[in-house]
């Protein structure tokens, strides 16, 4: 959201004002739903009051060691049941389409399809705090075969050490065109890129902290070694190596992601990988914004800190404004294509509840090399 006395940025699409209640159970959803100041306070009020409460340090620290194995338990749980393919990629990011013939600019957004985002962001899916979020050429090392199936931090240590220091040699380094999707789960953002776009020069790495989502995706039919490596990162630590030298990224993306790390530990994750994009080359983001309904239905005793929760199952999320991305990308050197914020009415019709979602888009680039 925007600064207080600042017109948030919004979708170009006419605003849906709601007046009649009759006609909320007639439709799924609505786009760029305009809030009240009624209402914006209502939801400044319950987050005051699900933060009043805040966990016990030690409690803090266990959540945050044991980070890890709270999403490994997660993804054993729902394996790839919960999520739903997000088709609705190309739409809201052109730069991930075949042609990848996007403007640029931050008035190029589309509207989602109600269908793909009912099935992804969930309507009335938030349990336990989740709210369903949501080449050609063979490599010559052909690394995937001489790494385990799962590519533990170990090995990953090892074996990319050795890799950025041989000249060129990395899984691949023969595409014109790399994406890396950071916070990969079960593949319900990969396997959708690489079902769509055919470029043969296209190369699509992934990788999650749990050892479960790496393995779930790997295992994956459509899971395709000569256009994909998966592997296992945490981007917590910045000892922990990638796969692919700096420079040498056109899109990193990042859905739902950003939040499930300790608010302090986000800029040095958000350098990290600007570092990884060419000159040029794009971040993508969506991710939960400031009083979306998932952070509304958290209970006293579920906040860490500012706007950041530890949910039933022990893993985390944070909830944004524009202003503190903003922050983020820009310290890390990148500038703004787009930040807006999507503020959507979804109505279960069968349950007749309404749901207030509000999430955040970004794009930021890599300033291009200046022309000697």
């Amino acid at each position: 959201m925007a600064a207080p006395g600042e017109a948030p940025e919004r979708r170009p699409f006419g605003r849906r004002f709601l007046t009649d209640p009759a006609r909320l159970f007639q439709h799924n959803a609505w786009d760029n739903v305009e809030w009240s100041e009624e209402q914006e306070a209502s939801a400044r009020s319950k987050v005051q009051e699900n933060s009043s409460q805040l966990l016990p340090q030690d409690k803090q620290e266990e959540y945050e060691v044991n980070a890890k194995r709270y999403w490994d338990d997660f993804y054993k749980i729902h394996e790839n049941g919960f999520f739903k393919d997000r088709h609705w990629l190309f739409t809201e990011f052109p730069e991930l389409a075949p042609n990848r013939n996007s403007s640029q600019n931050g008035d190029s957004v589309h509207e989602f399809s109600n269908k793909e985002e009912c099935n992804n962001e969930g309507l009335g899916s938030c349990e336990n705090g989740h709210c369903s979020w949501e080449t050609r050429a063979e490599n010559r090392l052909n690394l995937i075969k001489s790494i385990p199936k799962i590519c533990t931090e170990e090995l990953a240590t090892q074996k990319y050490g050795e890799l950025n220091q041989s000249d060129g040699d990395y899984p691949g380094s023969s595409a014109s065109y790399r994406i890396l999707e950071v916070g990969c789960g079960a593949g319900n953002t990969v396997f959708p890129i690489l079902q769509t776009n055919n470029d043969p020069g296209l190369f699509v790495y992934c990788c999650d902290f749990s050892t479960t989502a790496v393995d779930l995706v790997q295992n994956n039919v459509e899971y395709d070694s000569s256009r994909c490596f998966a592997f296992v990162h945490d981007l917590c630590n910045d000892q922990s190596p990638f796969p692919m030298p700096d420079e040498s990224l056109d899109v990193v993306i990042l859905i739902f992601v950003l939040s499930a790390i300790l608010p302090e530990k986000m800029q040095c994750i958000v350098n990290r990988l600007s570092r990884l994009l060419k000159p040029g080359g794009m971040i993508l983001l969506r991710d939960y914004g400031r009083y979306d309904l998932a952070q509304l239905r958290f209970k006293k005793g579920q906040c860490l800190s500012d706007n950041f929760y530890v949910r039933g199952d022990g893993t985390r999320v944070y909830f944004f404004t524009q202003d503190e991305l903003d922050d983020l990308f820009t310290t890390a050197g990148l500038e703004k294509i787009q930040n807006l914020v999507d503020r959507r009415l979804q109505v279960n019709r069968g349950k007749q509840m309404t749901m207030y979602r509000v999430w955040i888009q970004c794009k930021y680039r890599k300033p291009a090399a200046l022309s000697r």
